[in-house]
């Protein structure tokens, strides 16, 4: 290898150049062939940036950049500076990444309650004998930095657990002598994967609803498909990388809403949660789905908003019969390629049925009706 400077290398005859890219705030270093094509470049850019290519400008020493231009012949060398501008919504993930924000939802809620809030630690017998008697265990917005124990000596009377609001970090393994629970809600918490017992949580067989919206969760475990009678699992706004093959085993789960996580794939046992209604993927790094889909005959509805999707499983509309909202906001798949498909026109009618009942419903609001579909449908 032969190197002409630190912002250039010939290798294989190639030159390799590398250059910076200027993006809210942040230069982002990218390692490119000089012979590359800009599209190529914002290839580099989608994962680095969660900015669609479609949604991306570049821009070079005042001029907007063509797709089918090469670097080399755009006047770009090594050490060159490149302006990256966003269209706004074209993006995958939770957004454009910029740079970091300076502290966090759950580090300002600590300090909230470190300034005088109180923090719950005990429940009052009043409290208990209603929580016994009603079976909701009410405790959302209490200021709570642990579950006081209290909340244990419920045992099977408990139906409904809720948490949410709270600063929580831990969930023990007590949580299973709850076992007539049916809804669990810890969303808005300070939740870690090592801070909550999947162990205590498997054990609670009677489980419809699991809401873990916005804590700090990185993945699910395997253990997730011992709760046979789930049939809600939110889990918006963590950061999930992936969701586990055992996901399959939940054949009565009719609503599944992860989305502004990190998820990259969807696995192919997917298939198996047979009574899928709705499926929330908005906002995630998904470039595809699995045919798997086609297995869910139930499916409804299926939002996929702000991903790197260029394309659907095949037999999406041919196998999924009453499928009629689909949300495509955001992706590189287009109304022509849907067309392709076989079983397009037949979603295409259930979905305009859909909507126009909708409109036809509506009395006094003067909103826009938006289609939940891509705008250049």
């Amino acid at each position: 290898m032969a190197s002409s400077d630190s912002q250039t290398e010939i290798h294989n005859g190639r030159k390799t150049i590398m250059v910076n890219i200027k993006f809210s705030g942040r230069s982002i270093p990218v390692k490119i062939t000089a012979d590359s094509t800009v599209k190529d470049l914002k290839s580099l850019l989608q994962p680095l940036t969660n900015v669609l290519i479609r949604g991306q400008k570049l821009i070079f020493k005042g001029k907007v950049l063509s797709d089918e231009s090469t670097l080399e012949s755009s006047g770009i060398a090594g050490g060159s500076k490149i302006m990256l501008m966003a269209s706004q919504g074209l993006h995958q993930g939770d957004g454009p990444i910029k740079k970091e924000a300076t502290g966090s939802s759950s580090v300002r809620r600590g300090a909230e309650v470190g300034r005088g809030k109180k923090t719950v630690d005990s429940v009052e017998k009043s409290q208990l004998e209603r929580w016994k008697a009603t079976g909701v265990v009410a405790l959302s917005e209490s200021n709570l930095k642990t579950i006081p124990e209290e909340v244990w000596t419920c045992g099977p009377t408990a139906r409904v657990l809720d948490l949410s609001n709270n600063s929580i970090q831990d969930v023990p393994a007590a949580i299973g002598c709850l076992s007539s629970i049916q809804k669990l809600l810890l969303n808005a918490n300070s939740i870690l994967d090592e801070s909550i017992s999947w162990e205590g949580i498997t054990l609670l067989k009677s489980l419809a609803v699991l809401s873990l919206n916005q804590n700090h969760l990185t993945t699910l475990p395997s253990s997730l498909g011992a709760l046979m009678s789930l049939k809600q699992l939110h889990a918006t706004n963590n950061k999930l990388t992936y969701l586990p093959t055992e996901i399959g085993y939940l054949t009565k789960l009719e609503v599944l809403k992860v989305q502004n996580n990190r998820l990259s794939s969807i696995p192919a046992s997917i298939g198996g949660c047979i009574s899928l209604i709705e499926v929330d993927l908005s906002s995630n790094l998904l470039l595809e789905l699995p045919e798997e889909f086609g297995k869910l005959k139930d499916l409804k509805a299926l939002y996929l908003s702000n991903n790197g999707l260029k394309s659907l499983p095949i037999t999406l509309f041919k196998m999924c019969v009453q499928l009629s909202t689909l949300d495509l906001h955001g992706t590189e798949i287009t109304a022509d390629l849907l067309r392709q498909f076989e079983g397009w026109e037949s979603f295409d009618e259930r979905r305009r049925l859909k909507h126009q009942k909708q409109l036809d419903s509506r009395v006094t609001s003067s909103a826009e009706f938006d289609e939940g579909a891509d705008k250049r449908w």
